[in-house]
């Protein structure tokens, strides 16, 4: 029931900003439901939030400004982002004159569930940092990160969270432990350069799209008969294998594991649905031949690498990602499509997800109103003052400039001016054709918006990719004795954290 209300929260709040973002979805030129396609009236509307604000009003609202504060920025973009870094540090500018007592130190850090832990109990946790939506819970059980009610309820923001989003960062009790950076939604990546050198366009020059995962099999076909390249980047290197395979799964009709009214978990890795999905997953190896090279080593980066330099056709990824393929692997602006995750006899579902900024449980309360500030002018924060109007465009002038997508975020936040003001950023700097997202985004705003499976996710991730690396590797593997021991061993982990269930 509370995955339930979870989707149901949240498909409404992405529905009504997909309608207040979007004007006439029917329109040729405005059909992206979330990204290009936002009407006029809105970008007026931010233009006069930005001019009617006063100084006072601009500002971000702690005081922090008046203690000197050291706050590290785990948020800091890694050294090969040099124009990231310089669009930082013009923010850090920015906080030195509106909050003239902070210190800020550039401390990039890339969440992994084997170095965090290590990382809090030596004391060397960055003041904010960014995880997934899947790790909030097991870091609150754990006293791993700060709780910061008191501090977002003073400035307003708690009513202005998804309330879908505020509960995957709460404790039982309701107290927040973190605000969300933005959420995604899996689709189908595409490298229009193979689609176009294998014929798979239409007169009008757009992908010809797979609907389901027998079409995605054929079309891989045919572009690895015709280019040479892979069809599909599919990842078998670590537990981003099994993230992707479970929104698979749920398309073959398969639910991966249920949370019990007792609290406890019960996996279902080895059902006909899931099994049926796995061998799927295997035909695309030995019948279709359509992987890249040794899916063994494709990991979550690899894999943009593989669609942004021509080495795969398709990859699955998501709407906050587009910078991976186009700014870090080289793919022309124009030559990045998005597509529905393809359909099966279950259904189309697309994994809902995201990445939240959380707190050093050492933070003291003036650090951590520092960093929310900090977010405040990056345009990360659910207000549409001057500083986080300028911190939207400051990063959309830094896309364009690096041939980076401008497209809108999914709805974290709920209140209609940010709304608002993002949909008149995107208008003005937005740089795509909408109808090369627009099966995404259609899909997106669809019900078949899909949170993680629940218990012990990541746990869970790394059983279906040890299955995913024998499936690849043994053409004679037994698909179904593998599920099954995948489905004991995610058991045995959700009974020693959750309890057995009665």
């Amino acid at each position: 029931m509370k995955k339930k209300l979870l989707s149901i929260l949240l498909l409404s709040t992405m529905t009504l900003a997909a309608v207040t973002a979007c004007g006439n979805s029917e329109a040729p030129e405005s059909t992206q439901l979330e990204e290009s396609s936002e009407p006029a009236p809105a970008a007026d509307k931010a233009e006069d939030a930005g001019d009617e604000k006063t100084q006072e009003e601009a500002a971000p609202t702690s005081d922090s400004a008046e203690k000197e504060v050291t706050i590290t920025l785990g948020i800091w973009p890694e050294d090969t982002l040099t124009d990231d870094i310089a669009v930082h540090e013009g923010y850090v500018e920015t906080m030195k004159e509106l909050h003239p007592g902070v210190t800020v130190v550039p401390a990039y850090y890339k969440y992994s569930t084997d170095t965090f832990m290590p990382m809090v109990e030596s004391g060397n946790c960055p003041t904010i940092f960014e995880s997934w939506f899947t790790e909030p819970q097991k870091l609150i059980n754990a006293g791993a990160i700060a709780d910061i009610t008191d501090e977002l309820a003073a400035r307003g923001w708690l009513d202005a969270m998804n309330p879908s989003i505020r509960e995957l960062l709460s404790d039982e009790n309701g107290r927040v432990y973190g605000i969300p950076r933005d959420g995604y939604a899996l689709g189908l990546m595409l490298n229009m350069e193979l689609f176009e050198e294998a014929g798979l366009v239409d007169d009008e020059g757009y992908p010809i799209v797979p609907k389901t995962w027998d079409e995605l099999a054929e079309t891989a076909k045919k572009i690895k008969d015709a280019t040479g390249s892979a069809g599909l980047c599919l990842l078998a290197k670590d537990a981003a294998g099994g993230w992707h395979f479970s929104n698979i799964a749920w398309a073959f009709g398969a639910t991966l594991c249920t949370e019990n009214a007792d609290g406890t978990f019960t996996a279902d890795l080895n059902s006909p649905e899931a099994v049926k999905a796995m061998e799927f997953v295997k035909s695309l190896k030995w019948d279709y031949d359509v992987l890249t090279a040794d899916p063994l080593s494709e990991d979550w980066g690899t894999g943009f690498t593989q669609l942004g330099t021509g080495g795969a056709a398709m990859y699955i990824g998501a709407n906050d990602a587009v910078a991976q393929p186009t700014q870090v692997n080289g793919l022309p602006v124009d030559k990045l499509a998005m597509c529905a995750i393809p359909a099966a006899d279950g259904g189309q579902f697309s994994l809902y997800g995201g990445t939240p900024y959380m707190f050093s449980k050492d933070a003291t309360p003036e650090e951590i109103n520092a960093a929310l500030d900090y977010l405040e002018i990056m345009g990360k924060a659910p207000v549409a003052t001057e500083a986080s109007i300028a911190g939207m465009k400051a990063d959309a002038e830094n896309k364009v400039a690096n041939g980076v997508p401008v497209i809108q975020r999914f709805p974290c936040w709920v209140n209609q001016d940010v709304l608002d003001a993002e949909a008149a950023i995107v208008e003005e700097y937005g740089n795509v054709d909408p109808k090369l997202y627009e099966t995404y985004f259609a899909a997106a705003s669809s019900e078949g918006l899909h949170l993680e499976e629940p218990g012990s996710t990541q746990d869970m991730y790394a059983e279906l990719t040890k299955v995913l690396q024998t499936v690849l590797t043994d053409k004679d593997s037994d698909v179904q004795a593998l599920m099954d021991q995948a489905d004991a061993n995610y058991q045995k982990i959700l009974d020693d954290t959750f309890g057995a269930a009665n």
